[in-house]
């Protein structure tokens, strides 16, 4: 990828990670990583468009059935598609489907762009993380096949220390920051050919750990607000996206959403 590119559209589509949980702005919406990255693209190009596809919890079944046709119906300069990592977190996952119906997303979006991206996932570091990791590495082995295969980019955040420090995620434990949506911006800024602006890998600055027993106080609450309510959707098969329309579901100039 050459530096210094100059690019007209951008579509987003995934999952809540691309939808930008957890970068809660102040009317209770969320930014996110995509929505910084095509506020810094637009200041590059007058008249550029944005559509931000993804919504919070959904299969990459779900991304292919409901994003991915309209994504390749946009005819955007540039396509990032983040998916499949909700289905390695379910209990019973078939990794061949899955594989499949990423494949099938990645066929149907490269003729549709100037460039896909694809993108190795990042994941706090934690018990949680050391359980599921088999299933995400394999998903990642097949993301870099797929790229190879149909000259796509791969940001791979996974292989960035600093996204696992637990700082950069939320008290969901399965969500980044606004400064870890910041840091992924800057990741893909640089993969899709414009100058660096800063060291998106640089990690975090040293601080005293916190005491056993506010690390204790903290796993109740995450168990009663967050993992009890997770376990509990994934029990009746339901999403926290259910019903959810996509943030920005429609290819249009650039509004940042702060103002």
């Amino acid at each position: 990828m050459q530096m210094n590119a100059k690019y007209n559209s951008f579509v987003a589509v995934g999952d809540s990670f691309t939808e930008g949980m957890s970068d809660l702005l102040p009317d209770g919406t969320y930014r996110g990583w995509a929505d910084i990255l095509a506020g810094r693209m637009a200041a590059q190009s007058p008249g550029f468009r944005y559509a931000n596809l993804a919504v919070r919890g959904k299969l990459i079944g779900q991304i292919v059935a409901e994003q991915v046709g309209v994504a390749a119906e946009m005819q955007a300069d540039v396509v990032t598609l983040v998916g499949g990592l909700n289905d390695t977190l379910r209990p019973k996952c078939d990794m061949n489907r899955v594989c499949d119906l990423l494949e099938e997303a990645v066929e149907r979006l490269v003729p549709s762009c100037k460039q896909l991206v694809l993108m190795r996932s990042p994941g706090r570091n934690g018990p949680v993380m050391e359980r599921f990791r088999p299933r995400m590495e394999a998903l990642f082995t097949h993301i870099d096949n797929l790229a190879a295969r149909h000259d796509a980019l791969v940001v791979d955040l996974y292989g960035a220390t600093v996204l696992g420090d637990q700082r950069l995620w939320d008290v969901d434990r399965l969500h980044l920051t606004a400064e870890g949506h910041r840091r992924i911006a800057e990741a893909v800024w640089q993969a899709i050919g414009y100058p660096p602006e800063e060291d998106w890998r640089a990690p975090l600055g040293e601080t005293a750990p916190p005491r056993w027993a506010a690390r204790r106080v903290s796993d109740v609450r995450f168990a009663r607000q967050h993992l009890a309510p997770w376990i509990v959707r994934r029990l009746t098969g339901r999403s926290s996206g259910d019903g959810l329309p996509p943030k920005r579901p429609d290819l249009l100039p650039w509004e940042d959403p702060r103002v």
